[in-house]
């Protein structure tokens, strides 16, 4: 049995970026910081902050690009994912990220709770998987894992 399953509570660092693949899929990468708080043998406080790298795919891109901004304070689930490439100069280079699959926003102006997105609105008995495509670097989008048919429509998002 395997798991690969990524819980993440912090605050945006950046404004999502949304961009749109070359098959005109929507894609939003932005950074979540967490904080590790403890006490030192000594007694004194220390803190440790963690950037970590998140990529939404699809409809969740377009909601985070349109609701999250840098401070939010966010609940991001998804995946650990790392690609690797050789850059121009001929370095190879990796990236650890996490492929978003649900997402609650948790500081809504003037709200009690957040709201929760997550890539095809699944039902709570069924899933959560945002459907995001497989790329082969040399041939492109190659095809999609578990498209879904289910889609949040920006009308129906309770704000």
């Amino acid at each position: 049995m395997n798991l690969n399953k990524a819980m993440i509570i912090g605050n945006i660092t950046r404004d999502p970026e949304v961009r749109n693949t070359p098959m005109g899929l929507p894609v939003a990468t932005f950074s979540v910081a967490t904080n590790m708080i403890w006490k030192d043998q000594s007694g004194r406080r220390q803190e440790k902050v963690e950037y970590h790298n998140v990529v939404a795919w699809r409809k969740l891109a377009e909601i985070c690009g349109q609701y999250l901004r840098k401070g939010s304070k966010v609940y991001v689930e998804g995946r650990i994912q790392t690609r690797d490439w050789t850059g121009q100069d001929g370095i190879k280079r990796y990236r650890t990220e996490i492929i978003a699959e649900n997402l609650i926003m948790l500081d809504r102006a003037g709200a009690t709770g957040g709201s929760a997105f997550s890539g095809n609105a699944p039902t709570p008995s069924e899933p959560v998987n945002a459907g995001e495509p497989v790329i082969d670097i040399d041939e492109g989008l190659v095809e999609e894992a578990n498209p879904s048919e289910d889609e949040i429509k920006v009308e129906n998002i309770p704000f």
